[in-house]
């Protein structure tokens, strides 16, 4: 479905990168700066997705928390951003700028309403990590959703990993699972590692499959189809019918087409 071979990992290769991509790193980089501030760390707290989703209503959380640039070590920062320029651009080559950002909405939104639950769950429980929703926070869930959807339209190019191994793009999806999962084992963090699933799931039907809609729908028609058979079998069964197949039972005459 997308022919257009990936620019590479160049930063001077192929045309001027997309002014939507410079805005999305801008945003982050931005918001990273501010958690250092005291006087615009509480806007940042406000904004990034926290169990004040259900404590105080702070329905905005869900979508907000992926532009809210996480603290971390600079050089770990610096890299991030690279790298969501490096896929950013070729996925949004591919896509247009409409469908680039439903994309990365769609996976945004699917991890967050996937995680905020679990958390709730896990708060009456009294199971709930300190620090839940780390590992889609900010960066890393515009990361996690740019590089499962780069992995979806170039599922046949080779990476060099580390820049040594080569590896086919579609095992970056599986990648990103494990090292979620990886993640997941120090961090505890069970909503995040469930948000991450989620969005890599949505990501690659919504590419691959014409999005979750139509993949409920192809599902739910199925489902009626075996119920459907379910009923003619069973009405068979009562009033004493038999199917006859064709070429089994009844020989063809000649008369026959």
């Amino acid at each position: 479905m997308y022919r257009r071979a990936p620019s590479g990992f160049g930063l001077g290769s192929g045309p001027p990168p997309p002014r939507d991509v410079l805005v999305l790193l801008g945003v982050v980089f931005v918001t990273f700066s501010l958690q250092f501030f005291l006087s615009t760390r509480p806007l940042m707290e406000a904004l990034e997705l926290t169990p004040a989703v259900w404590r105080l209503g702070f329905i905005w959380q869900v979508v907000t928390y992926a532009f809210i640039g996480q603290p971390e070590e600079p050089i770990w920062f610096l890299l991030t951003l690279l790298i969501l320029f490096w896929f950013g651009r070729d996925v949004y080559r591919a896509l247009g700028r409409r469908s680039f950002w439903r994309t990365l909405l769609t996976g945004v939104v699917a991890a967050s309403v996937v995680a905020v639950p679990v958390a709730f769950l896990m708060s009456l429980l009294g199971a709930l990590p300190e620090y839940p929703f780390v590992l889609i926070q900010g960066q890393h869930i515009l990361t996690l959703v740019l590089v499962a959807a780069f992995a979806t339209l170039y599922a046949d190019a080779t990476i060099l990993l580390f820049f040594v191994l080569p590896i086919q793009a579609r095992m970056f999806l599986w990648l990103e699972i494990l090292i979620a999962f990886l993640y997941f084992l120090f961090s505890k963090d069970l909503p995040g590692f469930v948000g991450t699933c989620a969005a890599v799931g949505m990501v690659y039907s919504s590419l691959r499959m014409g999005g979750p809609f139509k993949l409920f729908r192809e599902w739910k028609l199925r489902i009626e189809k075996l119920i459907l058979q379910e009923r003619m079998r069973r009405m068979r069964a009562k009033k004493g019918f038999r199917v006859v197949k064709d070429d089994d039972d009844v020989r063809r005459g000649p008369w026959v087409n």
